[in-house]
């Protein structure tokens, strides 16, 4: 992978070559993970002039959730570990002979920004905006391969769920045990908290797992993914818990099956973001429940759960092939109970056979 990162940190470099900065200070966790491979934490990358470097407060670990960094960078340990490795930067810019330093103002403190001014006043900071998290948005196959990987481990370990007895057991102890799985199963750790909610807790759109117990009749909606070195996914499912589903459950369900199977056949190169959530959004619209409507109808992910592109009714621009979505519409019916169906896709031409679906669990309404 070292010259997969090495070509990664040349089209960045060239990037701000052409915006006038000789030298670029990324700081943001999963952006410096992208281009150095490994992000220690509190590791910073500085590109240019002449040699990167890998500034860290103490020696990397190499452990999972934080990557390997890459073996031919150099890496560079501050001498007192408590020290600011974004300042250490700006000195070894401005002493290599760096006029301009391109710095992520998003990711930077006003105190950090001001820190750098002081330890190099002769070195002109810019702002080097989203550049990396754009550069991020098109993964390549080692990167799909990751998330295919967390996704068969998502599914296994809800699989596995949904084969016990769930009646008389907590929210909580659920999702407790679905990230325990998750790691069994080869996990970094979970992707995100998961989300477990029953009967009308599912009603909620944002619910955190309590001590409420699965009832029979109640609604079980589940909501995880796996991390996997470094790569996330995100699969929901709804089911019945223990009977029949009643007939107001069906409709729910089969109403958010129809608009998540609209929202993933829209997916294709060269679809419009807005276009992708106006197609899964318009059936729940149509039958009245398009004021409780969540804002997006999905996201990128990547190295963090949450990236772009933003599948939204505001959001500009167009889907690339080999990007990495979500597609999950809900209704939420609050006091009473709702539907989410979530799944990770990778957007695909038709020719080779349209978007790929990651997370493979069953979309039927199981009744368990």
């Amino acid at each position: 992978m070292s010259e997969v990162h090495a070509v990664r940190r040349g089209l960045l470099r060239d990037r701000c070559a052409a915006a006038g900065s000789a030298a670029a200070l990324v700081s943001r966790p999963a952006n410096v993970r992208y281009l150095a491979g490994g992000a220690p934490p509190g590791a910073v990358l500085l590109l240019g002039p002449g040699e990167d470097v890998l500034l860290c407060p103490r020696a990397p670990t190499g452990e999972p959730t934080h990557g390997r960094p890459d073996e031919a960078l150099r890496i560079d340990l501050l001498p007192v570990p408590d020290g600011d490795p974004v300042v250490a930067a700006a000195g070894l810019a401005a002493s290599a002979g760096a006029d301009s330093l391109a710095v992520e103002e998003h990711d930077l403190t006003v105190a950090r920004h001001r820190a750098m001014g002081k330890a190099a006043p002769r070195l002109r900071l810019a702002d080097l905006g989203f550049t990396v998290e754009q550069q991020r948005i098109v993964k390549d196959e080692a990167e799909i391969g990751c998330l295919r990987i967390a996704a068969e481990i998502t599914d296994q370990a809800l699989g596995e769920l949904l084969e016990s007895i769930l009646v008389g057991r907590t929210e909580r102890h659920l999702a407790l045990e679905l990230e325990r799985r998750l790691v069994d199963h080869g996990a970094d750790g979970p992707a995100f908290a998961t989300s477990v909610a029953t009967g009308p807790n599912s009603g909620q759109g944002r619910h955190r797992p309590s001590d409420r117990r699965v009832e029979e009749g109640d609604f079980l909606s589940v909501r995880l993914g796996a991390s996997y070195h470094g790569y996330r996914c995100e699969i929901g499912r709804t089911f019945v818990i223990g009977t029949a589903p009643a007939e107001w459950q069906i409709e729910l369900y089969d109403l958010v099956f129809a608009a998540q199977r609209a929202g993933r056949e829209a997916l294709a190169p060269g679809a419009a973001y807005r276009d992708v959530d106006r197609a899964a959004r318009h059936p729940l619209e149509s039958a009245g429940h398009g004021e409780g409507l969540q804002p997006r109808t999905g996201h990128g992910v990547g190295l963090e759960i949450e990236e772009d592109p933003q599948l939204a009714p505001t959001a500009m621009g167009k889907l690339d092939a080999c990007v990495p979505v979500t597609v999950e519409p809900g209704v939420h019916l609050p006091g009473r109970g709702g539907v989410r169906i979530d799944d990770t896709l990778v957007v695909r031409p038709e020719a080779d056979g349209g978007p790929e679906l990651l997370t493979m669990t069953t979309k039927e309404l199981l009744a368990l």
